[in-house]
This record gives C-alpha cells, sequence and structure tokens, in this order.
C-alpha cells in the first residue's frame, strides 16, 4: 500500500516540477497580452500654462490646458492583420484633445498605432499613422514591455514622428509600487502644423505660405511598474513655438504653448489600482505558481522516498499490518 501511495506521490512531483517551467515560458507569453478590444481614457493638465491666442496672434497666460487622450482598439484591423503577420497584434487609435481653459478646441492629433500584444513591438503594417501621414515606427509607444528592465529603450515620439532613446534614471516608489523612473529630452525640432486648427480658415498650407514653421521641444518622464510594462505616471514639460514667416509680423518667434503637463490625481488612482490587479495576475504566470509548484515538486518527493524507505523496511513482528499479511502457518490432521 504505502509503495503505491509513493508512486502516486512521485507521478504528482514529476507533474508539478514540469508545470513551473510549462507556466513560465509557455503560458505567459501566450496569456500575458494587451486585449484587442481595450478602451482607456486618460486627462492631463497644464496648470498656468501659455497658450497662444490666434486672434491677436499673442501668447498669454491662462489658468490650465487640458489634454484628453484616448485609446481604442480596433478587434477587426487587428484580426486582419494577424493574418499576415503570424503573430498576436494590437490596433489602437489614439486621439491627442488639446482644450484651453474655455473648453474650445486648441488642437486634435489622431494616431493609429500596431504592436505585438505580448511584447509591445512594433508592427508595421498599412495604416500606421499619426495625425493622418504614414510613419513607420521604431520603439515603444504609450506602454513598456511585460517584466520591464533597468536599461534605456527606444521611444517613438509622435510630433516629430522619429524615434529616440528614453532613458532609465533608478527605481523609485509612487503610490506603495516600486516602479522605474524613465526620462526623455526631445531637442527643438521642426515638426509639422496640426491638421485641425482651432480657427476657421486656417489650414496647415496657409501657415505654410506665409513662411512660418513650427517647433517642438519637451521632456518626458513615466513612472513605469516593472512587472507589467504599464505606466502608473507620467508628465511632461512641454513647449511649442512658431517661427519666422510673415504671419507672426516683426516678431521671430511666439510661443504657441508652454505649461508642465501632468495626469490629473483621480486617473491617477484609477491607473495605480488598476496596475496592482494587473501586476498581481502577471506574478501568477511568472512568479507565485511556477516556484509555488517547483516547491510542492520537492516535497512531494521528498514524502514519495519516505513511504519508499518505509515500504522497504522490515516488517515488525508486532506491526498489525505485519500480522495481517504473514504467511498461514501450516495445521495438522
Amino acid at each position: 500500500m504505502r509503495r503505491k501511495a509513493s508512486l502516486v506521490l512521485l507521478a504528482c512531483a514529476v507533474f508539478c516540477a514540469a508545470l513551473s517551467p510549462l507556466l513560465r515560458w509557455y503560458a505567459f507569453p501566450r496569456l500575458a497580452r494587451i486585449p484587442a478590444g481595450q478602451y482607456q481614457d486618460m486627462v492631463l493638465e497644464a496648470k498656468d500654462a501659455t497658450l497662444l491666442d490666434y486672434g491677436t496672434m499673442r501668447a498669454k497666460k491662462v489658468s490650465k490646458v487640458t489634454i484628453v487622450q484616448t485609446l481604442k482598439g480596433d478587434v477587426e484591423a487587428a484580426k486582419r492583420i494577424e493574418r499576415t503577420a503570424d503573430r498576436p497584434v494590437v490596433v489602437w487609435d489614439s486621439l491627442s484633445y488639446v482644450q484651453g481653459p474655455d473648453g474650445k478646441m486648441v488642437s486634435r492629433i489622431p494616431e493609429r498605432y500596431i504592436f505585438d500584444a505580448h511584447s509591445q513591438d512594433p508592427v508595421h503594417a498599412t495604416g500606421e499613422s499619426v495625425d493622418g501621414d504614414p510613419v513607420r515606427r521604431d520603439g515603444i509607444e504609450f506602454k513598456w514591455p511585460f517584466l520591464t528592465q533597468k536599461r534605456d529603450y527606444e521611444y517613438f515620439d509622435a510630433q516629430t514622428r522619429t524615434t529616440g532613446p528614453i532613458h532609465y534614471k533608478g527605481t523609485r516608489t509612487f503610490r506603495g509600487l516600486d516602479v522605474y523612473y524613465f526620462e526623455q529630452t526631445v531637442p527643438w525640432t521642426k515638426v509639422p502644423m496640426p491638421k485641425t486648427m482651432p480657427v476657421q480658415g486656417i489650414t496647415p498650407q496657409s501657415v505654410a505660405r506665409t513662411g512660418t514653421t513650427r517647433w517642438y521641444t519637451t521632456v518626458r518622464r513615466f513612472w513605469v511598474e516593472p512587472v507589467t510594462g504599464a505606466p502608473v505616471y507620467g508628465e511632461e514639460i512641454h513647449r511649442e513655438e512658431l517661427r519666422g514667416g510673415t504671419l507672426l509680423g516683426d516678431r521671430a518667434k511666439v510661443t504657441a504653448f508652454a505649461g508642465h503637463v501632468k495626469m490629473r490625481e483621480d486617473y491617477i488612482e484609477h491607473t495605480v489600482a488598476l496596475v496592482k490587479h494587473n501586476r498581481t495576475l502577471v506574478l501568477m504566470l511568472t512568479s507565485y505558481v511556477p516556484r509555488g509548484s517547483l516547491v510542492l515538486s520537492l516535497l512531494l518527493l521528498a514524502l514519495s522516498l519516505c513511504l519508499e524507505a518505509r515500504a522497504r523496511r522490515p516488517r515488525d513482528p508486532d506491526d498489525p499490518e505485519a500480522s495481517e499479511t504473514a504467511a498461514p502457518e501450516p495445521v495438522s490432521a
């Protein structure tokens, strides 16, 4: 009986030992994925900012500029691209909508971002764009990979349509989470005018005919939870200028926007709570269950060997099991 039990325990130990690497290296890449139909929004604010008044073409101080960012997954487009990409794909339609303190639109820039659902690597396909212009992304955008490492990454900047390094600056604590802090500085760069302008009748083409150009620089900062790769907080020190041309009269340049853009407090709380929940799910696949299965397999193996050793040990005559299984004595007539 003990020998049978030891064999069952040994089989369970082998199963648990095999389950540990199977979860980490096979199940994790297939289960830890960004949902194709995900929808999320984020509100950022720049208080005491500088904003261009297009009526007078002069910069003025305003109490607040609000940026609403939305991400919406296109499931049908993702399925269509997956058939040729041969890997799970997410297609995000993003919109960055900027409005002044009066609620009127300052700019709106749509994007289509196509990337691998697990690794977050960009997937190049038809439709990849920023403000209607086709682009070819290199590097990440919006989200870091699962199990983010302590190193620099390549990050795509939608304003310049270029990719540059975003530098790892150390580990910090944010709202009870251990996070990695990343920072990227984009130097002054000439960038396209938004396709949608805040004043009726003004278009990028009409501005270009005046010789006026748009320039941009920013310091981008992210606090990233490394297990999920999700930023729990982000901010930018953002500046835009219009330079040269007849549109500005005798001035060489004018500030179009300048402000310290930060996530709104209610969205910080929601993001931290969501990331904490998803962090537990990812750790179940990468740490908790694989390590628990390995420890359990060792315990089951030890118990199996113990029972096997006891089964091989000589039986005590006074042992009830020994008396039951002892050979019967011969009986004479």
